[in-house]
């Protein structure tokens, strides 16, 4: 009798711990986001969360910009040194902007965590082609980003900021590549 009652607790202990995941993934948006990789730009199902969860990845995604522009700032061309300059005056604005959407439509107003970004290191002469490498592949994930919302979303501010971004980043890697192209022939 001893055992069926270990066996019908240990039972019931898994059981509830299962339920209790299946409820906390179906009732909290970001619930499902922590338990994987949070590098993986997949937003997810379109489900009431899918906005909420695009803001949040574009929060971080700016931020990241932002990290490495930080770090770009000590490099000697002018061109990443402006470049850096106008990533760190333009990107709180659009973080403003999404941090304002998730009040107004989550009345959400817990802060995105900085993403965990590439160290460009101390000056050298690959400096600067540490932090095209880093832009571009931040860019390229930003354009997955935004394609995949494009197809869960129906909110139009949702849906017309994944157009400007898109065709922002698009841009930036264009240039991107073609400073690398001509400075270091890759």
């Amino acid at each position: 009798m001893t055992k069926i009652s270990i066996y019908l607790a240990s039972a019931l202990i898994i059981i509830t711990g299962i339920m209790g995941i299946a409820v906390g993934y179906i009732l909290t948006p970001s619930y499902s986001l922590n338990m994987y990789d949070k590098n993986v730009m997949d937003l997810g199902r379109a489900d009431k969360w899918i906005d909420l969860r695009y803001v949040n990845a574009m929060i971080s995604h700016h931020r990241g910009a932002m990290l490495l522009a930080e770090q770009a700032q000590k490099s000697e061309r002018v061109e990443v040194q402006n470049l850096a300059k106008d990533i760190l005056k333009n990107e709180p604005a659009a973080i403003a902007e999404l941090y304002a959407w998730k009040k107004t439509w989550y009345n959400d107003t817990k802060t995105v965590a900085d993403p965990i970004g590439p160290k460009l290191g101390a000056y050298d002469e690959k400096l600067d082609l540490r932090f095209l490498n880093a832009l571009i592949a931040h860019h390229q994930n930003g354009i997955i980003m935004t394609k995949d919302i494009r197809t869960k979303s129906s909110r139009l501010e949702v849906l017309n900021n994944a157009d400007a971004v898109e065709a922002f980043l698009s841009g930036g890697v264009n240039m991107l590549s073609e400073w690398r192209k001509s400075w270091y022939n890759i």
